[in-house]
């Protein structure tokens, strides 16, 4: 995964599922674990701006509170017909915690700090 800047997750990370809002390098986004795995995705909804951390999750997908449009964890991509996909972000544990990547921009790979 060249190219990612990684950032710790300073939040404490709950035993079983949850899902919540974090602010993360700039970023608020969406935390949860379903499934026995851990996701970072972004919080806001592309169909009209809905908190997603203020959803819930059923069989791998996320789902908005507002419209109830659902996003696959595993891909992002809206159900059939929606049209729209969520940004993931990867996540890794490591033995200080739990790391999550961002692309960073060209601009930032050749000027900005490492």
């Amino acid at each position: 995964m060249a190219d990612l800047r990684w950032y710790k997750i300073e939040e404490e990370i709950p035993a079983g599922d949850f899902i919540r809002q974090i602010n993360l390098a700039g970023k608020k986004l969406c935390l949860l674990r379903h499934q026995n795995e851990i996701h970072l995705v972004q919080n806001s909804c592309p169909h009209a701006g809905g908190i997603l951390s203020g959803g819930w999750c059923e069989h791998g997908k996320l789902i908005c509170p507002i419209h109830r449009y659902t996003y696959d964890l595993s891909t992002g991509r809206g159900a059939e017909g929606q049209g729209d996909y969520i940004d993931l972000y990867p996540v890794k544990e490591e033995p200080d915690g739990l790391y999550a990547g961002f692309k960073q921009s060209l601009f930032s790979r050749f000027f900005g700090k490492k």
